[in-house]
């Protein structure tokens, strides 16, 4: 859900390159100082952090489980600030979520937009999603709500300036 919103967030980006990262290609051990201490910086880390350097926009989107990061969101993220705490790198930021129920990924949305500058976030927009399956059109690959389209087209739009 969350890939697929993300997606469609950065294609209303006129004229970009857009590059999808997907967790499931930085699967790395779960972190631990001991883990670190016996392999040293991962290189999936590195390479996670080289994928942020070239981006001019960062689009992300959160999957909640729980009430907070996903696990392997939380695990590529630690690694990474092991690498550096600057992890987002100082780059224009649209942070989203989305889930299947009426809050659309609320919680961890909450946690995210207070936690992410200090890790380098420069957080322009927020967006939710609520009740994916009910507002997102996975054939047509857009939100299919055009209330809530026309605000996360709006959002995108505050990034022009």
């Amino acid at each position: 859900m969350n890939k697929k919103l993300a997606t469609y967030a950065a294609s209303l980006f006129e004229n970009t390159e857009v590059e999808v990262l997907d967790l499931n290609d930085f699967q790395m051990p779960i972190f631990s100082v001991d883990v670190e201490e016996e392999i040293g910086k991962h290189a999936l880390a590195q390479a996670f952090l080289d994928k942020i350097a070239t981006a001019d926009i960062l689009v992300v989107s959160m999957a909640e489980n729980n009430g907070n990061y996903s696990a392997a969101f939380k695990n590529v993220f630690d690694w990474c600030s092991r690498i550096s705490g600057n992890v987002f790198q100082e780059k224009p930021m649209l942070l989203m979520a989305t889930s299947p129920g009426g809050r659309g990924g609320a919680t961890v949305l909450d946690i995210a937009k207070n936690a992410f500058p200090r890790y380098g976030a420069v957080i322009k927009g927020i967006f939710s999603l609520p009740s994916f399956n009910d507002n997102f059109d996975v054939e047509k690959e857009k939100i299919s709500n055009i209330k809530l389209d026309t605000q996360l087209r709006t959002i995108s739009n505050g990034f022009k300036s």
